[in-house]
């Protein structure tokens, strides 16, 4: 008797269960849903004609919310004829729940014109909602034109005269590509945002050919524009749908008047054509054509003003709005040991370009490459975010060193003016190394410093006990021929050291020789991750990749500024160090060959080439620089 009442009541558990979880999933599934209230028409309306306006709610809506807008310029001829439904779908133990409200009105245009038909009103679950405006251009009907002609090339004239008929149904106006900038003058470094933008008047089944400007003189950042949905505007006094194409950020590297060359691309447009072949038995009918349109965007020209003269010297060509963070080391540490001074710069401008400020430190201390992080998002407004860079150093002599801020300007655009920011000082105190010396002396003579410190050995032996019996040997090696040997290759070695020591100091001292040593370095580091991206066919990677491996290598190796990093001035570098024109010429070709297949489609094969095109070009100048 136990076992079955516990059988009904985990049965009843059971039962209870699923319908509570049945009752989540519906609420879940409820509230997941985004609500939406939605108004459809027509672009365009010829006069008399009527058409059909539709409000789309995706819930149910409260009881008498609804307020229909005042349809001013149309007659009203039927409505609001409401339709509603909903279904529920179980997937894999996912429930998806749907929903449809729909009022439709029948209206009738009396005059020609741009007219907008208002917002509608609707609540549901107590939020209100309300309709986007509905522009509609009224126009006056035109009417058809040709006619049929006997003879045995009847059937072909008429459907040339169907085809001409399609061709004229779309105007040159029908479909527009803009270039809309946010900004015609600008400083050097600032961005401006330049939207190509596609404006229709007819059904566009597909587009081919396009092809947009590589930006020369600008560097370009794509935006993502996936989500942006189709918007209705008036442009020029007519209606279009319009949708955004691509859209970029640029930041101008030089002064003066750069041109943003035009995008294309073809349209292809479909068109419904009365049939001029009638059917014994089903009379008329319609017939489809696609009809191509090639459009172009406008040539826009763009002011770049030079920034100010009188910057100071901790300028590095950072463009914007920023500011300083700095997490400093202790400020009591041991010889020997090592440390971290740390920079962060965030804010929103020209923030790829900004470079590791400078850090001083006693010529006491070790100091090793700067590792940078970052943190960089691009949006319509700019780019922002922060980078980060961290100073590692070993502190080998003891005492008490002052460090000097850190300094770091940027221009900001608005203010029109230069503003440095600084780390707060910091005296660090080096204590003696935590090891010992083992019990070793240490020797400091007048007049030296505690970088000239030396330990010395320790250089005493025990007495022997006892008869020594003392005789002579061989000749004494103190003052001896092999004594003189090795005393001159120690000097020799110690000589050579110092000078091998104080040659690294120097270069490391030396920023800009620095960079051009670890130049061909960092762009096979590049190289492989170009590589890697073409063999996974990730083209925009790979190409942006090579990019960067072209433009670091050019900037490390002859020292220009990202800021400056321009074609002509890579030329003007190359030229300087014997390296022939065609090898300019190549250089050019194929950074521009990169930018442009960016936004193109390009055969995997065609990576491979210019992967091998760059390999072999950075492998020459290195080879005519060396010789």
């Amino acid at each position: 008797m136990k076992f079955f009442v516990a059988k009904f009541a985990k049965a009843l558990f059971s039962k209870a269960s699923a319908v509570l979880l049945f009752a989540g999933a519906v609420l879940n599934a409820e509230a997941a849903d985004k609500v939406t209230f939605e108004a459809s028409s027509p672009l365009t309306v010829a006069v008399g004609e009527a058409f059909r306006v539709e409000f789309s709610l995706n819930a149910e809506p409260d009881k008498d919310t609804f307020v229909a807008p005042s349809f001013e310029g149309f007659d009203v001829l039927a409505g609001p004829s409401v339709s509603k439904g909903s279904s529920i779908s179980i997937i894999n133990g996912s429930m998806t729940k749907t929903y449809s409200y729909n009022l439709t009105y029948v209206l009738l245009a009396q005059q020609a014109g741009n007219f907008t038909i208002g917002s509608a009103q609707i609540a549901a679950d107590g939020t209100t909602y309300r309709t986007q405006p509905l522009p509609i251009e009224v126009v006056q009907e035109t009417g058809s034109q040709g006619g049929g002609s006997g003879g045995r090339d009847a059937d072909r004239t008429q459907e040339n005269e169907a085809s001409n008929n399609a061709q004229r149904q779309v105007a040159s106006d029908d479909i527009l590509l803009r270039a809309i900038v946010s900004r015609t003058s600008v400083f050097k470094g600032e961005p401006l945002r330049v939207t190509f933008k596609l404006y229709e008047r007819v059904n566009v089944v597909g587009y081919d050919g396009v092809k947009f400007p590589s930006f020369n003189g600008f560097w370009a950042q794509e935006l993502d524009t996936d989500n942006t949905p189709r918007r209705r505007e008036t442009y020029n006094g007519k209606v279009y749908e319009t949708l955004v194409a691509r859209e970029f950020l640029l930041y101008p590297q030089q002064s003066g008047t750069l041109t943003i060359d035009p995008a294309e691309l073809t349209a292809v447009a479909q068109v419904v054509v009365q049939s001029r072949n009638i059917d014994p038995f089903f009379g008329g009918g319609h017939e489809v054509y696609n009809v191509p349109r090639k459009v172009q965007s406008q040539r826009v020209t763009v002011a770049v003003k030079p920034l100010p003269a009188g910057a100071p010297a901790s300028f590095n060509g950072a463009v914007g709005r920023f500011s300083l963070d700095a997490t400093l080391p202790p400020d009591r540490i041991a010889a020997n040991s090592a440390s971290t001074y740390t920079v962060k710069i965030a804010g929103s401008g020209n923030l790829t370009f900004v470079q590791a400020p400078k850090l001083t430190l006693p010529t006491s201390f070790e100091q090793y490459n700067v590792k940078t992080t970052e943190s960089i998002n691009a949006s319509t407004s700019g780019i922002s975010g922060y980078r980060q860079f961290e100073y590692p150093f070993i502190a080998r002599a003891e005492g008490t060193y002052e460090i000097e801020p850190v300094e770091f300007t940027y221009f900001d655009p608005e203010r029109m003016q230069y503003t440095t920011l600084r780390t707060k000082p910091l005296t660090l105190d080096v204590t003696p190394d935590a090891s010992g010396n083992n019990g070793a002396p240490v020797v400091q003579g007048r007049g030296m410093s505690k970088e000239d410190v030396r330990l010395l050995g320790q250089d005493i032996r025990f007495i022997k006990l006892g008869n020594p019996q003392l005789r002579i040997d061989r000749k004494p090696f103190l003052f001896g021929t092999a004594y003189w040997l090795l005393l001159t290759a120690i000097v020799l070695a110690f000589g050579g050291t110092y000078l091998t020591l104080r040659h690294r100091i120097r270069e490391r001292q030396n920023v800009a020789l620095v960079r051009g040593k670890r130049a061909n370095k960092v762009a096979v580091q590049r190289f492989r991750a170009a590589k890697h991206y073409m063999e996974e066919q990730n083209r925009h990677a790979f190409y942006e990749e090579m990019l960067r491996a072209l433009w670091g290598y050019m900037s490390d190796k002859f020292n220009i500024p990202v800021a400056n990093l321009t074609k002509e001035n890579v030329r003007e570098e190359l030229h300087k160090r014997g390296v022939p024109a065609e090898q300019s010429q190549r250089f050019t070709a194929i950074v521009t060959l990169c930018d442009e297949a960016q936004y193109s489609p390009v055969a995997s094969s065609q990576m491979s080439d210019v992967y091998a095109e760059g390999v072999d070009f950075i492998s020459r100048i290195e080879s005519a620089i060396k010789h």
